[in-house]
């Protein structure tokens, strides 16, 4: 077994936390394990992820797949995964006992994939990576360098699609994103 089928593996058996009691899957990510540039990090599995076991299936990820097909971003450049890989009941936000039990396998799903770039998508993930107190209508849109990565915090695609005034300042963090990406792979 190769250290990515392990990692799967101990995900699908893991119970750090209650959530393992309601999941129907283990949302691990979307996309190709291997080393890319980018990394998108969301809260954690809607209901659709949860059915499907894929991240970003419902419709916040057909919102982010709609906007990264219109922005030309190569599907081999990114890889798509979540603060929690089981679903809070009711999509609730997870807690910080939550967070905490699933940190360590995002931890090792960044170093596996070894990204440049890391997307926080809503203020959950960027919490959760990049400061506790932050705030994400006041971060989003700006290149925070921290630990040999560059975070870009944005608008969760739930939210944008919750609320129509959003629009707009996601597509320019996406176009930042993608910027900051052609940016990498120049060097």
């Amino acid at each position: 077994m190769n250290e990515w089928e392990d990692f799967i593996n101990r995900c699908n058996n893991c119970e750090k936390c209650g959530l393992s009691v309601y999941r129907k899957n283990v949302v691990i990510g979307r996309g190709t394990p291997k080393p890319c540039p980018l990394m998108f990090i969301g809260e954690g599995p809607g209901e659709q992820e949860d059915i499907q076991g894929e991240a970003f299936v419902g419709r916040a990820g057909k919102l982010l797949d709609l906007l990264l097909t219109a922005l030309e971003f190569d599907p081999s450049d990114y890889y798509i995964a979540n603060i929690v890989k089981c679903r809070p009941p009711e999509n609730r936000i997870p807690t910080q006992d939550e967070v905490s039990a699933c940190l360590p396998w995002l931890r090792f799903q960044v170093k596996y994939i070894k990204p440049s770039i890391l997307v926080c998508l809503g203020a959950t993930a960027a919490k959760a990576i990049i400061d506790r107190d932050l705030k994400i209508t006041q971060v989003r849109g700006t290149c925070i360098e921290k630990g040999g990565y560059v975070m870009i915090p944005t608008y969760h695609p739930a939210a944008v699609l919750r609320d129509n005034s959003k629009r707009l300042d996601f597509f320019r963090d996406m176009k930042l994103v993608k910027e900051k990406l052609s940016e990498i792979k120049q060097r």
